[in-house]
């Protein structure tokens, strides 16, 4: 399952970041979102998701939410 598909106010735990982009895969890790950490979606929104890693707030796209496997 991704994270474009998780339902609203449940945690999940990221299993895997599925992109050959590694810039964005550091940016990823970057913010905390990495295999194993814990996941919350907030919301959804139009374009995307507003997500909670490590007691913060980011807005992530479509295609970024499609990338990380929960």
């Amino acid at each position: 399952m991704f994270l474009s598909d998780a339902v609203a106010g449940e945690e999940y735990f990221v299993k895997n970041i599925e992109t050959e982009d590694e810039e964005l895969e550091s940016f990823l890790f970057s913010l905390g979102c990495y295999s194993g950490e814990p996941i919350t979606v907030i919301s959804h929104i139009k374009g995307g998701c507003v997500v909670s890693i490590k007691d913060a707030r980011y807005n992530i796209d479509t295609d970024l939410a499609k990338a990380i496997s929960i």
